[in-house]
């Protein structure tokens, strides 16, 4: 996955706005083609993260496996650590690495 590889920073940076309407020149399509993206984003990330807490279901569950589970723990806090989609999204967006096209008004 990208998120993985992406140099985005975990912080919130404080972005001018005049240059999310460069590309679109409407702040608001914009934002609607940033949000469409997190979605995107996220949706993968969750797909991937299930898919790797999958592997440690168990038909029973007792409390010691529940909390000595380390593998799990180590997965939970990779995914904490990654930034989230908006910003992601915002990051890729300000790069050109989004594609996206707007229907005709006809």
């Amino acid at each position: 996955m990208e998120i993985k590889k992406s140099k985005t920073p975990t912080n919130t940076v404080t972005r001018d706005l005049r240059q999310f309407d460069l590309e679109t020149a409407n702040v608001y399509q914009s934002v609607v083609i940033l949000s469409k993206r997190a979605n995107q984003i996220g949706l993968e990330t969750k797909e991937e993260l299930n898919n790797k807490l999958s592997e440690f279901v168990t038909s029973t569950d007792n409390l010691e496996e529940v909390f000595e589970n380390r593998e799990q723990i180590e997965i939970a806090r990779h995914y904490e650590q990654l930034p989230k989609p908006s910003l992601v999204s915002i990051s890729e967006f300000l790069n050109g690495k989004v594609y996206y096209r707007i229907p005709d008004n006809d």
